[in-house]
């Protein structure tokens, strides 16, 4: 079997598996590096997402890259925004030519006296046929994202086959899908729901949300005109860095507010909401959560899209259980029947550790929901390995910006003191091992049993915070005691 050699191999080109190829390059250029993405073309998630209205829940500032300023004058971008950004960064810094399509990974598996991995993928040949393909890399960098791509998650519903519509997951959109004039009902509350129901509302009959239980959603302008001012009195990186900084600040302040204050900031959300929707209408029913702020992620309405929807009556909310789906559209619990043509079931996602690799060290099976993560990257006992993982209550690109740095800072150290191979490792019998995620949501509670752990002190601890990233992985020591070289 062929087998090609490559310093670093990079999982994915997405959001991330972009960034880490311009990182790599431009901080590590000596360093030849392949990114292997098994579907056939460059944007991850905003390629596979193909449902209406898509668009970001993070300020395109923060979402950016910090390399290159986002221009448009929209802030929160739709997904085919966003897609051209990532494609345009690929193409401008020529990490196209790096990049090996229809290459689905599947095994990872290290060599300490090698102090290397071979990976084997499966190279996608067309109409189904597929060839095992294998690749050897000194350093394996996973920018895969953390969901399964095959799928998103639909709890089991009484009564599916019952239903004489169609019965849609987001994630399977199709362009075939008619709903002009038809009546749908959208099954969730979270940001896909509430991206969806506006959006299927201006050609749809009539959209109803139908969710067990409330989400906090906050209103923003699509547009953020300080920053567009900002822009047009200074150069282009300077605004750029200067918004993002600002957007970073806010953001941070209103996280540690909603933890420090949560009835605080319950009663201001909901005073937005009520003023959004108007004094008769029942927010209390419809959006108002058990838990408090930033428990679960909060969704964004840009330029409070879904609130407009449900006053002009193309949308309405109903906060109910499902008994069952019939032929004509789904029974709640409460005795009421919602009519539909066609179900959307934004019901969430199906989390999934490094891409879903198998992935073992020295012929030992890495068991991922028994391991630590190492500054929120790397994993205990597994050597010369790295995942971008991004923020839960922050963009995603900050921390994965981050992370690049950081990787490439390590390349580069061993490099320079002639190690092959560096591995963390954990020797302090004080550390307690705890949950990676700390939130409610549902997709995060259905998985996190097999995800890899933090531990309760530094440098295993997840912080979620920009700031202290910043001086950790920009500025910490490479050599701290618990990375271990050789």
């Amino acid at each position: 079997m062929q087998q090609e050699h490559f310093n670093v191999l990079i999982v994915g080109a997405g959001l991330s598996g972009i960034g880490a190829g311009y990182h790599l390059q431009t901080k590590c250029p000596t360093k030849s590096y392949v990114i292997l993405e098994g579907r056939d073309c460059i944007g991850g998630t905003w390629d596979l997402f193909r449902y209406p209205g898509i668009r970001s829940d993070s300020d395109m500032f923060t979402l950016g890259y910090s390399f290159k300023p986002w221009t448009d004058p929209k802030a929160i971008a739709d997904g085919p925004q966003i897609l051209n950004y990532v494609r345009e960064t690929a193409t401008e810094n020529g990490i196209e030519k790096h990049i090996r399509f229809r290459h689905r990974v599947k095994r990872a598996s290290w060599s300490t006296p090698d102090a290397r991995w071979t990976i084997e993928a499966e190279r996608i040949k067309g109409e189904g046929a597929t060839e095992l393909v294998r690749f050897t890399c000194n350093f394996l960098f996973m920018c895969s994202g953390y969901y399964k791509y095959e799928a998103g998650y639909t709890p089991e519903f009484k009564g599916t086959a019952d239903f004489a519509g169609r019965i849609v997951h987001p994630q399977k959109w199709t362009e075939d899908i008619d709903y002009a004039g038809k009546r749908v009902v959208v099954i969730g509350s979270g940001a896909t729901a509430v991206t969806l129901v506006p959006e299927l509302a201006r050609k749809a009959a009539q959209v109803t949300m139908l969710q067990r239980s409330p989400t906090y959603v906050v209103s923003r302008p699509a547009q953020d005109p300080v920053a567009n001012k900002i822009r047009r009195n200074l150069p282009t990186r300077l605004a750029y860095h200067v918004i993002r900084w600002r957007n970073v600040m806010w953001g941070m302040f209103f996280f540690q507010l909603s933890r420090r204050r949560p009835a605080k900031v319950k009663e201001l959300v909901l005073k937005g909401v009520q003023m959004a929707l108007g004094p008769d209408y029942d927010v209390a029913t419809h959006f108002t959560p058990r838990y408090n702020p930033w428990d679960q992620r909060l969704c964004l309405v840009p330029d409070g899209d879904l609130f407009k929807a449900i006053r002009e009556q193309r949308a309405s909310v109903v906060t109910s259980e499902i008994d069952t789906f019939t032929r004509a559209g789904i029974q709640l619990k409460d005795g009421s029947e919602l009519a539909a043509d066609i179900i959307v079931t934004a019901t969430g996602l199906v989390l999934q550790v490094v891409g879903g690799l198998d992935v073992s060290v020295d012929g030992r099976a890495v068991d991922f929901a028994n391991t630590l993560t190492y500054k929120g990257m790397m994993y205990a006992d597994v050597p010369n390995m790295a995942s971008a993982f991004g923020y839960t209550n922050a963009s995603w690109t900050l921390k994965c910006d981050l992370t690049c740095e950081y990787v490439c800072r390590l390349i580069n150290y061993m490099d320079r003191h002639n190690f092959r191979q560096c591995v963390p490792h954990n020797d302090d019998p004080e550390i307690t091992a705890q949950a990676s995620l700390d939130f409610t949501s549902g997709y995060v509670q259905r998985s996190v049993a097999k995800m890899p752990k933090q531990g309760s002190k530094q440098p295993w601890r997840l912080y979620q915070n920009y700031a202290l990233d910043i001086v950790s992985l920009r500025f910490g020591r490479i050599d701290d005691g618990v990375m271990r070289y050789s």
